[in-house]
């Protein structure tokens, strides 16, 4: 679906937003704890209409786990296309207990970016999946490449 105009962004449809999310690697998760807003980079993997992330016990999953929605973000950039997206998902967060979704769960390619134990499957189901998609500027598409090398005046 070609992007509206350079002035506007598009909504995307649950099926576009999932496309997205099923082709990124990593996200962030905001949760509440304390009150405040927290934010933690996760990679995660997609499980039929939810997302599943592994983590250890501390903040991230405490804030997941409090009872509070949970907001899912994911972001991205299509050169070839010079548009941007970015997807965001709604929800309550749960900590998969059963053992058979645990065993289902180790098959998903959730690899922990950092040493030490990951034991906590959690789970998202998404209430709201929002996502919008827009064009690029042209001046902002030039001082991205411009920053990489990769366009000279």
């Amino acid at each position: 679906m070609p992007i509206s105009d350079e002035t506007t962004a598009d909504h995307l449809t649950s099926s576009q937003c999932w496309a997205y999310v099923r082709q990124a690697r990593f996200a962030r998760l905001a949760v509440v704890v304390d009150g405040h807003p927290e934010i933690f980079p996760v990679n995660f993997a997609v499980d039929h209409g939810t997302v599943v992330f592994r983590t250890a016990a501390g903040t991230k999953l405490a804030g997941a786990l409090s009872g509070n929605p949970v907001a899912f973000e994911i972001d991205g950039y299509d050169d070839s296309l010079s548009s941007a997206w970015s997807v965001v998902l709604k929800g309550g967060a749960t900590l998969l207990e059963d053992y058979a979704e645990i065993m289902d769960s180790e098959d998903l390619p959730l690899f922990p970016w950092q040493t030490g134990a990951k034991n906590a499957f959690v789970r998202i189901e998404p209430e709201v999946t929002a996502g919008r998609r827009f064009l690029i500027s042209n001046a902002a598409r030039r001082n991205v490449l411009r920053g990489m090398g990769l366009y000279t005046e």
